[in-house]
């Protein structure tokens, strides 16, 4: 199924957050990652637009963009979105200190720790490069605070399949997880699997 994007807005403070009125109480699906993992695109094979350029200027706007994805299109667009897209910016600008939050903006923390509405963090990991340290402390952090999350390697088509299986254990092994799912922003390889997961988590 085909979901309708609608841009709602840019963040860059907890009270900028969308209301439940503008949302509909729709789960929100968090999307994070260094600066160069290839968010953006991702986001914008998964919306089967380019939604994610048109509401941010990388390494300038810090903000955190939302997107809403409805069911049908124009005049049949159902009221209620059926989730919420939030895309955080790209971290690694400057080295993570102890706390990702203090040195990301003071309202990527409240968000991730404290939106009700949120219910699936995906953290992008770039697969042609060794496990970063930034990464892992992300995956520390939802780890300890309890909050869902999945952990997708991007950029897969560049490598061989067995390259890419070794790569894949490796992140899994440094960063203490069962699963990494990987996929292509390029090829689209992986982007069903990881909509099934989102669909999941929206019904």
């Amino acid at each position: 199924m085909r979901l309708s994007p609608v841009f709602l807005l840019s963040a860059t403070d907890v009270a900028h957050f969308p209301s439940e009125a503008k949302t509909f109480g729709a789960p929100e699906i968090a999307f994070l990652g260094r600066s160069n993992v290839g968010k953006s695109s991702l986001i914008n094979s998964l919306l089967g637009s380019k939604q994610a350029h048109t509401s941010s200027t990388p390494g300038r706007t810090r903000a955190i963009n939302f997107f809403a994805l409805h069911e049908g299109v124009g005049e049949k667009m159902k009221q209620r979105p059926t989730m919420i897209f939030a895309d955080l910016p790209g971290y690694g600008y400057a080295k993570i200190s102890k706390s990702i939050s203090s040195e990301w903006p003071k309202f990527i923390e409240p968000y991730l720790a404290e939106r009700d509405t949120l219910a699936l963090a995906i953290c992008l990991v770039d697969t042609n490069i060794p496990p970063q340290p930034s990464d892992k402390q992300l995956i520390e952090y939802f780890k300890q605070t309890q909050r869902p999350f999945l952990v997708v390697g991007t950029k897969a088509d560049r490598l061989s399949n067995n390259v890419l299986a070794k790569s894949i254990a490796t992140l899994k092994r440094e960063h203490g997880v069962d699963e990494v799912l990987p996929v292509s922003a390029k090829t689209d390889a992986g982007t069903k699997a990881l909509w099934a997961r989102l669909m999941a988590v929206a019904e």
